[in-house]
């Protein structure tokens, strides 16, 4: 028993949750980030928040989990480490050769992402696996000497190894560990048969050079961090999250940081799916709005969609995630008008710091100013008066947008939000319609410091008609850490062909590749009833080039009747995906995936009683805000979120404060409050 700590670090707040075993109260707390060293920030937080708890100190925290951005902005900015690469003789140019495929198809002056690998440290020994593992050529151990101490030499800090169809058979890529081990033992070393064993040489070789250049940038963070903490009294061995949206041990992390790429969303959407399973809306698409971008997810019958990977400022990353997309669009999200004269949103923030203008620092107009000159948030302070804001200083910015276009001030404000509006729709279509599914059978789940302030807006862009807000929305990725289990994933590339009358082939891989996640659980020290086993086969048509993942159902092998259950669901997402479905044509397993998950101790949901309709108790003051140019002003109620009780109901036009963020019910919209807390929003329930 003792407090559970959630630290999320984003590019605005660092937000700090900690759940109370003994009472079973959860509190929130936020601090400005600190772009040049997150820790600092989370240092802080830690510190404030427990210096409200009644004296409580570090020692007494039994689980502290974190969620980063390090790995991720490392990637974007371009600051990894010199690396060098050592692969199979005559690919040497396959990372900037890459696929055929050209993005930018009609823009001959699209420039091509910068290798992390610069040509002249990219090196070639000789050996060579053929297609089925065997060796061809044997490594030559003295060539491959000469080439680590040439890197050496170089100066490089981390080496990548990537061997064609090293994923059949790892000797040769080992052996070149070892005599790097021996030749340049100060060497960040990634394997790209540890990192990715998986087919496809051009995005296996990327991954595990992009592994290899944040490497270093994440090992020497997470192990600062955990030093400090440490020093501070800690006595818990601290987590991180990973793409997939399970946690993993400080140390675990270090040494395959590419799996953190999507760190710092991905348990936002699991803990939104476990509040939202439980409130009675299995399927939702998650909305998170925080200082410089959104994240979106989709989540169907309670379980997030994951993905085998991603691309990152033009580079592939191959790693189990869950299937997020990111846009930037968030409250810092600067407004700019482009050389045709409209008005755009974004990418660019201005970030912690200057922040937005009426933060008093920066000049710039952002989304978090349009809000202000509107009355949306509140003109004098955020953070429930923690953070003093400036509203002269908004409209000054926004007026810098506004006069060149010819617009009012207020007119102006609403035009960012529209803007900014029609590209977070744009990002939600790419995960559903673009996916085969329609929006308009989710509920909408905003959260993030801004999610729930432009949620009413985007769910009518959508024609989606509920939203449903968390209780704690602006700190819900970092509440979502003290709801998610502990993962890791274990994964072969086998190509083997999927026959209904014999399952024995695609069982043999299975059971080989379950067996690896014991020694894991044992490491971990998870004991046998909180282990399970998540399978999952991707599975195409013969002759196709892509797969789609489908899940086995069952904890074990393949019981009866699931493997034709698996093939009428590969049937069925191939035709939701492309249209069609072929009954009678040959089905391949390509990939075999088994994640491993060991349950961990969690925040419990607690559902309160049902009160009263009436939510005057509640109600705090009136406001002026600018809703639409046909209106003008009107005066809107303001409520207190933590003097709202379950059964409660509101009314839109309507304001609803909170220390983390701000909800607004726009006009026609209904929303009552239900047992766990949240705000369930009818969108124009009352037109």
């Amino acid at each position: 028993m003792g407090l559970r700590f959630g630290v999320d670090t984003g590019g605005t707040f660092t937000d700090v949750c900690a759940y109370d075993d003994q009472t079973g109260r959860v509190h929130v707390h936020k601090v400005s980030s600190t772009p040049d060293d997150p820790g600092r920030a989370i240092v802080q937080g830690v510190t404030e928040l427990l210096g409200k708890l009644d004296g409580r100190q570090i020692g007494d925290i039994s689980y502290f989990a974190h969620g980063t951005t390090v790995g991720t902005n490392t990637l974007l900015t371009n600051t990894g480490v010199p690396t060098g690469l050592i692969t199979t003789k005559g690919f040497r140019d396959l990372l900037e050769l890459g696929r055929g495929r050209r993005p930018d198809m009609y823009d001959p002056q699209a420039d091509k992402p910068i290798p992390l690998v610069p040509r002249h440290l990219r090196l070639e020994v000789t050996e060579r696996l053929r297609y089925d593992g065997t060796i061809a050529t044997p490594l030559d151990e003295d060539e491959t000497r000469e080439k680590i101490r040439e890197l050496r030499d170089a100066g490089v800090k981390a080496i990548a190894v990537c061997f064609l169809y090293s994923y059949l058979d790892p000797t040769h890529e080992r052996r070149v560990a070892e005599l790097i081990a021996e030749e340049f033992p100060d060497a960040y070393v990634s394997l790209s048969s540890v990192v990715l064993p998986e087919f496809r040489e051009y995005e296996r070789l990327s991954t595990v050079v992009t592994n290899a250049y944040a490497g270093p940038v994440v090992y020497g963070y997470l192990s600062r961090l955990r030093r400090t903490l440490v020093d501070l009294g800690l006595k818990t061995e601290p987590q991180v999250t990973q793409s997939n949206g399970g946690v993993i041990p400080f140390g675990m992390a270090e040494e395959v940081p590419v799996r953190l790429v999507l760190s710092g969303p991905s348990t936002g959407v699991v803990g939104a799916a476990d509040i939202c399973q439980a409130a009675g809306f299995p399927d939702i698409i998650t909305f998170d709005m925080g200082g410089t971008s959104s994240d979106i997810s989709l989540v169907q019958h309670g379980e997030p969609h994951v993905t085998s990977g991603m691309e990152l400022d033009g580079r592939p990353i191959r790693s189990p995630m869950l299937d997020i997309h990111t846009v930037g669009a968030g409250g810092g999200s600067i407004a700019w008008i482009d050389s045709g004269n409209h008005l755009r949103v974004g990418p660019q923030s201005a970030g912690a710091f200057p922040g937005p203008a009426c933060y008093g620092n920066g000049d710039q107009p952002s989304v978090t100013d349009a809000n202000v000159v509107l009355h949306l948030l509140n003109p004098e302070y955020l953070l429930n008066g923690q953070m003093k804001i400036s509203e002269e200083q908004a409209i000054a910015a926004v007026k810098s947008v506004g006069d060149p276009l010819g617009l009012e001030v207020h007119e102006a404000a609403l035009g960012i939000l529209r803007v900014v509006t029609a590209n977070m729709a744009r990002a939600i279509r790419v995960v559903s319609v673009q996916r085969g599914y329609d929006p308009r059978d989710y509920a909408l789940v905003p959260f993030g410091g801004a999610g729930p302030l432009h949620a009413s807006r985007l769910a009518r862009e959508l024609s989606i008609s509920k939203v449903v807000v968390p209780e704690i929305p602006g700190a819900q990725s970092a509440m979502g850490l003290l709801m998610t289990d502990v993962r890791t994933d274990f994964m072969r590339t086998q190509i083997t062909a999927l026959d209904p009358e014999n399952p024995a082939a695609i069982a043999q891989v299975l059971e080989e590749l379950e067996a690896q996640p014991a020694a894991w659980f044992a490491a971990e020290g998870t004991p046998a009833d909180e282990q399970s086993l998540v399978r999952r086969l991707e599975m195409r048509y013969r002759g196709q080039n892509f797969e789609l993942p489908i899940d086995i159902e069952g904890e074990h092998g393949l019981e009866a009747g699931a493997l034709a259950q698996v093939i009428a669901s590969f049937h069925e997402a191939h035709e939701r995906v492309y249209g069609f479905h072929a009954d009678d044509d040959p089905i391949e397993v390509v990939t075999f995936r088994v994640q491993a998950v060991g349950r961990a101790e969690r925040l419990e949901l607690v559902k309160s009683e049902i009160d009263g309709e009436s939510s005057d108790p509640a109600l705090v003051g009136e406001r002026e805000v600018f809703l639409s140019t046909e209106f003008g002003f009107r005066k809107c109620p303001v409520y207190e979120r933590g003097k709202l009780r379950p059964g409660n109901q509101l009314a839109g036009p309507a304001i609803v404060e909170q220390m983390d963020t701000t909800t607004i019910l726009l006009p026609g919209d209904a929303c009552v409050m239900d047992e766990y807390r949240n705000l369930v929003i009818e969108i124009g329930a009352q037109q």
